[in-house]
């Protein structure tokens, strides 16, 4: 009798995939890019203040981090992009033994300019956000989705993509709550902690987070690299899904140690 292959069991197998989307986004925001993945199983919460979300949360990290982590695995990989980023960096100091590796996408630790941050779109600019957003929030989801496009080859495949994942404007108080934590969270002093493998991809021309944003985030994290992707903006995920795929499934995938 022939000796038989090894059994697929002998190869390690890989927790689930959890995808966080971004800000005035959905869970769709994902779906070109799982569909060139391989791999693991892969679900994509809606995040707090969204429909599908936890509603009636405070705007702060720690408790959006907690509300999203209450219905995850046991055991899970991480990728955020943009919001979805911070969030994924806060589940991870909040239950470091659940989450093995961890990819951002687009992530800053800072979204809001500071005196030591330039990395970040002006205060004034976020403030106006915020302040627009009350009376006016469809004007500020179009510009919000007009910075995501720019720089970035794919224009119009990444405005395409928004306009498919976007959030609806209705019931925006969760949507209000998601601009306070991106304007408020700075997570920076805490990155050192973080001690799983983590993956940052970046687009090199993004108007929203600057490419030095990224660049800062590897050097404040202690087991980091960094991909930026040439003439990509802030949402590679939908102007190169297959390559963040790619990226992605080829990090997961790496024996740990």
């Amino acid at each position: 009798m022939s000796e038989s292959a090894p059994e697929a069991e002998d190869r390690p197998v890989r927790p689930p995939l959890v995808m966080l989307h971004g800000w005035a986004s959905s869970p769709a925001v994902w779906h070109a890019m799982r569909s060139s993945m391989g791999g693991s199983p892969a679900q994509a919460p809606a995040l707090p203040g969204n429909p599908g979300g936890a509603d009636g949360l405070a705007p702060r990290l720690d408790d959006w981090s907690a509300a999203v982590l209450a219905g995850l695995p046991p055991r899970f990989d991480l990728c955020g992009w943009s919001l979805g980023g911070l969030l994924a960096i806060g589940i991870a100091l909040a239950a470091p033994e659940r989450v093995r590796r961890i990819a951002l996408i687009g992530t800053s630790p800072c979204f809001c300019a500071r005196a030591d941050w330039p990395h970040a779109l002006d205060g004034a600019v976020v403030a106006g956000f915020r302040a627009d957003f009350a009376d006016r929030p469809a004007r500020v989801l179009s510009r919000f989705h007009a910075l995501q496009c720019l720089g970035d080859a794919r224009r119009r495949t990444v405005a395409d993509g928004l306009a498919q994942a976007a959030a609806p404007a209705a019931g925006s108080g969760g949507l209000a709550a998601g601009l306070q934590v991106l304007d408020e969270t700075d997570i920076r002093p805490r990155l050192a902690e973080l001690r799983q493998p983590v993956r940052v991809l970046h687009g090199a021309d993004d108007a929203l987070i600057p490419a030095a944003a990224a660049a800062a985030l590897c050097d404040g994290l202690a087991n980091a690299r960094l991909t930026m992707l040439e003439d990509c903006g802030h949402a590679p995920q939908l102007s190169r899904p297959q390559d963040c795929a790619g990226l992605l499934d080829g990090f997961l995938g790496e024996p740990d140690r």
